[in-house]
């Protein structure tokens, strides 16, 4: 079951991120292009590990345990780094802290629900939260310095990074909203059915 390439895809996000922080904490423009790369690599990994664990019938218990741990390293270890160098600009520090409460919100809820079997449908906005997310880091890893290096220094990486993560910020406040109060209904209920949380 841990050789199962869903797993694999999943294990590889948790081995990249001391590599993606070493590459950050080093801070030269080829180092930050890598990290940014690794980042964006093992975003994708999220999407294929879900796709064919499903489409070859690999579902496991493992996997799901991993699936959200992993996203959750790999985010947060990020944002971390970054707001120890000072690598956040335009006051993104707030909605960076913003979006790691929320993720121990969700796994507090994860927790609690997984006993009582409630289900939270992933909603679109979700989705976009963590597209925008996702999105936002990967722009902040590379920062300006990559954008020198590949000869694009009219694009402002850092400014779009910032842009992107406080809209990736407002989202988390929506959908953690959303969970909190799914999660208030269900206090106490012994409801039955599958439990099912977005990243």
């Amino acid at each position: 079951m841990l050789t199962d390439l869903p797993n694999l895809l999943t294990l590889s996000r948790i081995i990249v991120v001391p590599i993606v922080v070493a590459l950050v904490v080093i801070h030269t423009a080829q180092t930050d292009c890598a990290a940014c790369v690794l980042f964006i690599l093992a975003g994708i990994t999220d999407y294929f590990d879900g796709k064919l664990a499903r489409a070859w019938n690999q579902n496991s218990d493992l996997g799901r345990m991993l699936d959200p741990i992993a996203d959750k390293l790999l985010v947060g270890a990020s944002l971390m780094v970054m707001a120890g160098l000072g690598r956040l600009p335009y006051g993104c520090l707030y909605p960076a802290i913003i979006i790691l409460c929320r993720e121990i919100l969700v796994s507090g809820l994860r927790e609690y629900l997984a006993a009582t079997r409630v289900g939270l449908p992933v909603t679109k906005l979700a989705k976009w939260k963590t597209g925008f997310q996702m999105t936002a880091i990967g722009f902040l890893l590379a920062g300006d310095s990559t954008a020198e290096l590949l000869h694009i220094g009219w694009l402002p990486v850092n400014v779009l990074g910032a842009i992107m993560m406080w809209i990736a910020a407002a989202l988390t406040l929506i959908t953690g909203w959303d969970y909190v109060s799914t999660g208030l209904r269900h206090v106490g209920r012994g409801t039955s059915g599958a439990t099912k949380l977005s990243s």
